[in-house]
């Protein structure tokens, strides 16, 4: 079996559909089948690699899934592992983001940098209702330390506003977030890149990537108004599982970042 026929499409960015869209549209994705017994981490070209009964895996684009640190590895053969009788990406976000890192960012760098950093122009950790009282004081207390922890540790002092009207953020503090984001490889920009756009923060993706906030507490905040809103009008089920699974990414592209630091 070739490298095409067991990768197909299916690592690419958005060649597989949203699960939730799939399950909506009742669609039934056929899954290509498990072709290996073990895969396992094997040292290739100075590096780390996933092997599967031996043989070294490539990406969609046919390049070494292959990592700096063992435990990055690690964490992707345990994917190919816990598969069934058939590979489902969808249960493999480590490997997604491995693929994208490899094929994507490294010959795009600057383009993904500059993708990432464009959210602290309009992060939403900046935007605020002005009421309920409640509302506003959950987005205080959720938000406010992460900004205080950005203007102490990144350099990057954000202005706070109420309300959804575009506030100008000053051309030091976008600059000092796009450094912080230009410290990362390509593997912790492709995690970064994962985490700003599930949170909408790059703030809180940083406050992640640094160890300043665990995933939990990140996830909470991007959440304050969702979860407000839930308690007024109560809980949408598909928008739950919709929650469900884009926290498994989050979770996913969270452990790459600490295995990184």
């Amino acid at each position: 079996m070739s490298d095409r026929d067991f990768y197909g499409d299916w690592f690419r960015d958005g060649a597989t559909p949203d699960p939730m869209h799939a399950a909506q549209k009742g669609m039934k994705p056929e899954l290509p089948k498990r072709f290996y017994s073990q895969a396992s981490v094997v040292e290739q070209d100075g590096q780390h690699a996933v092997a599967l009964d031996g043989r070294v895996a490539r990406t969609p684009a046919k390049g070494l899934l292959a990592f700096a640190k063992p435990e990055m590895a690690a964490a992707a053969a345990a994917e190919w592992n816990g598969q069934g009788s058939h590979i489902d990406p969808f249960s493999m976000p480590i490997t997604r983001i491995a693929n994208s890192a490899i094929d994507g960012v490294r010959t795009s760098r600057q383009a993904v940098i500059d993708e990432i950093a464009k959210y602290g122009g309009s992060d939403f950790l900046c935007y605020r209702a002005d009421q309920p009282e409640e509302l506003v004081r959950r987005q205080a207390e959720a938000w406010d330390p992460v900004l205080a922890w950005a203007a102490e540790h990144l350099g990057a002092r954000l202005a706070v506003v109420n309300g959804v009207q575009y506030k100008q953020q000053s051309p030091q503090a976008l600059a000092a977030i796009a450094e912080a984001v230009a410290r990362h490889d390509e593997f912790g920009l492709a995690s970064l890149h994962a985490v700003t756009t599930l949170t909408g923060s790059v703030i809180l993706a940083l406050a992640v990537a640094q160890g300043h906030l665990e995933p939990e507490a990140a996830w909470a905040a991007a959440h304050v108004d969702e979860d407000y809103q839930a308690e007024l009008w109560g809980q949408d089920e598909e928008a739950q599982q919709r929650r469900a699974w884009r926290w498994r990414e989050m979770e996913a592209a969270s452990r790459l970042l600490a295995l990184g630091r």
